[in-house]
């Protein structure tokens, strides 16, 4: 038996990988705008805009599209059809909720090396570009299906542990 045929194209993990693909593909032209600009662009103005008219096409995309096919999620106005929730995937949920979570931390930390940096002029477009993602992140979260579930487990594992370890601290100071 050929080993080769055995192999999955990466594509057939998900559900939908043109979905996927332009998820990624959108936020990760935003970063690597901001991040190689200064390379190619000698005008703040025109990477300012760019920059952000990229992360306003992710956030639309995120929004309109990707959110509600990898997303999981159900706004409050719409109902999940047995259709819709056919076409969900784990791996597709993945990759949706890990690459809105990094996308936002990378927007952050860039922040902050710009504000280190002490260009305020970047710290614009990082501001405008993160507030996006964060948007996106909370708006998300507020719509996926078992978010009030999820907020409620982790508040009392996060009392619980903070709780837990007052006591531990409290008992070897005996």
């Amino acid at each position: 038996m050929n080993i080769f045929l055995s192999l999955q194209p990466v594509g057939e993990n998900y559900a939908n990988p043109k979905t996927c693909f332009f998820h990624v593909l959108f936020k990760a032209a935003g970063l690597v705008m901001y991040i190689l600009s200064a390379l190619f662009f000698d005008s703040f103005v025109i990477i300012f805009v760019v920059t952000v008219v990229l992360a306003a096409l992710d956030f639309w995309v995120v929004k309109n599209v990707s959110g509600r096919i990898l997303g999981e999620s159900v706004w409050k106005f719409e109902c999940l059809d047995q259709q819709s929730s056919a076409r969900m995937n784990k791996k597709d949920s993945w990759l949706f909720w890990w690459t809105l979570y990094l996308n936002a931390a990378a927007w952050v930390i860039l922040g902050i090396f710009s504000v280190i940096r002490f260009e305020v002029d970047y710290v614009l477009v990082v501001a405008v570009c993160a507030s996006l993602s964060i948007v996106n992140i909370v708006g998300f979260t507020k719509c996926r299906k078992d978010a009030k579930k999820q907020i409620q487990g982790f508040a009392c594992q996060a009392i619980a542990s903070h709780f837990t370890s007052t006591i531990r601290s409290a008992l070897s100071a005996v």
